[in-house]
């Protein structure tokens, strides 16, 4: 699968560079924010690096990566790989200088300009549909594509939860489609942030991803590429989740002391 680029260009032989080097770059830029020319020297040039990322966007390879990632990792977890559930959200950020400005626009309500990220996850959190888009764009409006996507992609999710940003036009799209959207309101004595019950999880997705510098601003010049590069650290966080132990303690704690005798 990784090798795509190459073999559509004839050219038969293994790659000169360690594709897992390639990778481990790629995941460098997403964990640190980094510009791709400032690539430490150990790790294959910032050319080619961004060339295998450009490419791997272009075919599907790093989508594709993700989704089977998800799949195991549903697995482990013991669910079924197709979900019947879904949870949609939408998240402005803002966009750096690269960002054509006809793909940029302008969110009034976060007063942010640069793009949206709608995203469709499943009750444990992972995407299950992204779309970016320029922020200007409404939450339904982004609601009503995400649940096309909801529907063509994966039939077997009949239900969906969003919150009270979405109107009632996205719960009437969701039913011809076959889905049942809810949504899930903040009470009106509740002020600032709070936990909702079961969106919880597609926050907790944000947060993750707000854990990769890259995905602070938009960094990519296409929306194409911002997909992928959300793709990317999301196989990350995935490849942590598939390969911790149970006995592993979370990154910031430390075991108890033992009690005195």
């Amino acid at each position: 699968m990784l090798l795509k680029w190459r073999a559509s260009r004839g050219e038969g032989r293994a790659p000169a560079t360690s594709l897992r080097e390639v990778v481990n770059a790629v995941l460098y830029v997403a964990r640190t924010g980094i510009a791709w020319r400032y690539l430490p020297h150990d790790l294959p040039p910032h050319t080619t690096v961004y060339g295998y990322f450009k490419e791997w966007e272009r075919d599907g390879t790093a989508e594709e990566i993700h989704d089977t990632l998800r799949d195991q990792l549903r697995a482990k977890k013991g669910r079924r790989i197709l979900p019947t559930a879904a949870i949609v959200d939408a998240q402005s950020v803002k966009a750096s200088p690269n960002a054509p400005e006809e793909s940029q626009g302008f969110d009034g309500g976060k007063k942010v300009k640069g793009r949206k990220r709608h995203i469709a996850t499943d009750t444990l959190g992972l995407l299950l549909v992204l779309i970016v888009t320029a922020a200007s764009v409404q939450d339904s409006a982004g609601g009503k594509r995400i649940l096309d996507a909801l529907a063509a992609q994966w039939p077997t999710v009949t239900k969906s939860w969003v919150d009270a940003g979405y109107n009632n036009g996205v719960v009437k799209h969701g039913a011809t489609l076959g889905i049942d959207v809810e949504v899930v309101a903040r009470a009106k004595e509740q002020k600032g942030f709070v936990v909702q019950p079961i969106r919880w999880r597609v926050e907790q997705t944000f947060g993750i991803m707000s854990r990769y510098k890259r995905l602070h601003r938009d960094y990519e010049a296409l929306p194409d590429r911002s997909r992928s590069m959300i793709h990317w650290a999301m196989v990350n966080s995935m490849t942590t989740r598939l390969t911790a132990r149970q006995d592993r303690t979370g990154q910031y704690l430390r075991p108890k002391p033992p009690a005195q005798a």
